[in-house]
């Protein structure tokens, strides 16, 4: 039953590895006082993992489609959406150009974690500084314009598959989460993970709507770990609003559904302070999960923090989306290390 008749799903690579399992963290969730659940999309499968997967589906099937030899796409230099474009694409017999961000682009970041992925890939890594990156719509145009001038077929993909086609993988995934959650009694329950660019949380949102988790008293927060919660608010109604004009929906999403819980950037994105690392080090010590420093572990920091600040913040239930990013985890061995 769904509150919201559901379009037909536009056609779909079967790339990732699901369903994905619902597990209970018990020690974490006795510590935080909460039932404390996660859905482990760490584990869609391991060149893959992680969230990305489920969007790259649908949009490397329009890719494809459309006959299209090299996808091109964007992302910070441990990007996992570039990585995961990167390898899903090689599987399918297309080539990646990949549009990374650093300080200097003259002098790179250094060959580890899901940039030697990149590399073993063969992907293109075309590195650009933080001004060019503000204007990634026109540099992922002008390196299309080349491939397309070097007689190759590009596909775009926007940063982190943020798009209305690439909200399917989550809507999808909603429609894959509503029998693990109805199998527990209801209660007040919130979907809580990490936002990079936006269009994980569209996709929940919209599948929350499509496959009427309402009725489960699920609710969905996320926590930005770039520019501020005014932003994503901005991006994820956009996302949704695309959605309902594209696909024909009525799902309606407003600026008050969208949960932001912003103030946990810290340093920045993809920096890291000693606290955030100490969660991330007792989860792993505790559940044996593996957090990242850039998205999951930031996320989880927050929501120990809100916790800290009301006990009843998120319901009685809290389910964890971990989106994977273990691969990020090795540029920050320095810093992890020293941990005690």
């Amino acid at each position: 039953m769904t509150s919201n008749a559901s379009p037909a799903a536009p056609a779909r690579e079967p790339l990732a590895a699901l369903p994905t399992p619902l597990v209970p963290l018990e020690r974490t969730g006795a510590a935080l006082g909460v039932e404390l659940w996660c859905k482990r999309d760490d584990l869609t499968g391991l060149e893959l993992t992680g969230n990305k997967v489920r969007k790259l589906e649908f949009l490397l099937a329009d890719a494809r489609a459309q006959g299209a030899d090299t996808v091109i796409t964007c992302g910070g230099a441990q990007s996992n959406h570039c990585r995961a474009t990167a390898i899903a694409a090689l599987r399918l017999g297309m080539r990646a150009v990949l549009l990374l961000r650093t300080q200097d682009p003259a002098q790179p970041p250094e060959t580890t974690g899901n940039i030697l992925l990149d590399h073993l890939a063969g992907a293109e890594l075309m590195w650009i500084d933080h001004a060019a990156y503000a204007d990634r719509t026109r540099a992922l145009a002008a390196a299309a314009e080349r491939v397309q001038a070097a007689g190759g077929r590009p596909y775009v993909i926007p940063e982190g598959g943020s798009n209305a086609l690439g909200a399917w993988g989550y809507v999808a995934a909603c429609q894959e989460l509503r029998p693990q959650l109805a199998a527990l009694p209801i209660k007040p329950t919130t979907i809580v993970h990490a936002s990079g660019s936006g269009g994980t949380t569209a996709g929940l949102l919209l599948g929350s709507r499509l496959y009427d988790l309402d009725s489960l008293s699920v609710r969905v927060a996320t926590v930005n770990v770039s520019n501020d919660g005014a932003y994503f608010t901005r991006a994820i109604h956009h996302i949704c609003s695309e959605f309902d004009d594209r696909y024909g929906t009525q799902c309606s999403i407003s600026a008050d559904d969208i949960d932001v819980i912003d103030g946990y950037v810290g340093r920045g994105y993809a920096l890291s302070r000693p606290e955030e690392l100490t969660v991330l080090r007792d989860v792993a010590r505790n559940e044996g999960i593996l957090l990242d420093p850039v998205y999951t572990g930031k996320a989880f920091y927050a929501l120990t923090q809100e916790l800290m600040r009301d006990p009843r913040r998120f319901g009685e239930r809290i389910v964890f989306l971990h989106t994977g990013g273990l691969f990020g985890l090795f540029a920050h061995a320095h810093a992890l290390a020293a941990l005690p």
